[in-house]
């Protein structure tokens, strides 16, 4: 093979996201990546990570983000936190009962309607709480620092992303 047939390496391979940049887009071998592609690809990376840091705690990224939603003590429906989290209703009602078990949430009927129930946050899942997001904030530390997203106009922007 030719020196420029050759898979490119290095940086032209865009080890840092894994996807082709580079080279290969100077040639038009290759179209250059979509800001979906890139977010998607982050995504997993820095779940994968703050999974890594929950597990050490026995919690999943999905249970550590119901607790968080709950935080502010007030409850919430358990509709409207499936709808706020992004997780399907069948799939949150087995996290608030996994969640239930272990005695960080607990359930509550609504007195006026009962079919409403709204999820809330216990006293033993709020210390809980303060360890994983301890655990979470030196992810988070980490990852601004390793990315560069230390200032603040960054975060905002990630922010507004993450709003569309």
């Amino acid at each position: 093979m030719a020196s420029s047939d050759a898979a490119p390496t290095g940086e032209a391979t865009g080890e840092a996201t894994g996807v082709a940049t580079g080279a290969l887009r100077a040639t038009g071998a290759a179209p250059g990546p979509l800001l979906v592609e890139l977010v998607a690809l982050a995504h997993r990376r820095l779940s994968s990570g703050l999974a890594a840091a929950l597990a050490e705690e026995d919690c999943t990224v999905d249970q550590w983000r119901v607790l968080r939603a709950l935080a502010d003590g007030e409850g919430r429906l358990m509709g409207e936190l499936a709808q706020t989290l992004l997780i399907p209703q069948a799939s949150l009602s087995r996290l608030v009962d996994q969640l239930a078990d272990h005695g960080w949430v607990y359930r509550r009927q609504d007195d006026q309607d009962r079919r409403r129930i709204s999820a809330h946050l216990s006293r033993q899942g709020r210390t809980r709480l303060r360890r994983l997001d301890a655990l979470a904030a030196a992810h988070d530390a980490a990852v601004r620092r390793a990315g560069g997203l230390a200032d603040p106009a960054q975060a905002l922007a990630l922010e507004r992303l993450a709003g569309l």
